[in-house]
């Protein structure tokens, strides 16, 4: 891309931290409002975080391409759309955001800044979920920027991620800077930290299976960053 990375790295930082506010502060909410309906508290997370991420990437799109989780930025770069110095600092500012998001969503709803999460999720059908739905996000990422539709490519994510809350067992973390980030956070969307290595393992496995699959479906596959989510025209 034609922005210098520092903006890109900020634009990075800053939109993972607002994704983690979304995740857990919806949750918070949720918990709050609804305190008798499991189900119902897991709908209003499921469509404030997949209406924000639509305005997230619409927002920081035109900068970074808004990867805004480490397996898109590792993808790209195995794609040979971005020099291992740039995929090093997306993935230390996307880390570095959620951990600060998460902080700010707890503050927010006026809980400790950090509280160790104890909601242990441990099972296979879990892990499994967590392949499938990395899998699945990554295939959404590069296929519809592949094909020439980037510019719809908030709305398709976001719907996603909104889906995928309900079909997947584990609600689809899908990311490892997020799954790291839940971890400070003791509330609905929070993770015991002896659960997130075996997610992360899982999302892993999930992404290595997405790249496989999108050399297979599109041969020339294109940078994320390069062809922007929000083309810069249509940005304006």
């Amino acid at each position: 891309m034609d922005e210098p990375l520092a903006r890109r790295l900020l634009a990075e930082f800053l939109g993972t931290a607002f994704l983690l506010v979304a995740v857990i502060g919806s949750g918070i909410a949720a918990q709050r409002l609804s305190p008798h309906d499991v189900g119902l508290q897991l709908f209003e997370n499921a469509a404030a975080t997949g209406a924000a991420l639509v305005a997230i990437i619409l927002a920081f799109g035109p900068v970074s391409g808004a990867h805004l989780n480490p397996l898109v930025t590792l993808a790209d770069r195995l794609f040979r759309g971005m020099t291992n110095r740039e995929a090093a600092g997306y993935i230390g500012a996307q880390v570095c955001g959620a951990a600060l998001g998460a902080v700010v969503a707890n503050l927010m709803f006026s809980l400790p800044a950090v509280e160790w999460s104890t909601k242990t999720r441990s099972s296979g059908g879990l892990w499994l979920a967590e392949g499938v739905a990395t899998l699945g996000l990554l295939l959404v990422v590069f296929g519809v920027v592949r094909s020439g539709r980037a510019s719809v490519a908030p709305f398709a994510v976001g719907a996603y991620i909104a889906g995928a809350y309900f079909f997947t067992s584990s609600t689809s973390f899908a990311n490892p800077a997020v799954t790291l980030a839940r971890m400070l956070s003791n509330t609905f969307a929070g993770i015991d930290p002896s659960s997130v290595p075996a997610f992360v393992v899982a999302q892993c496995i999930g992404a290595a299976l997405a790249i496989a699959v999108v050399r297979v479906l599109y041969p020339d596959v294109g940078s994320v960053a390069q062809e922007v989510v929000v083309p810069h025209e249509e940005a304006v």
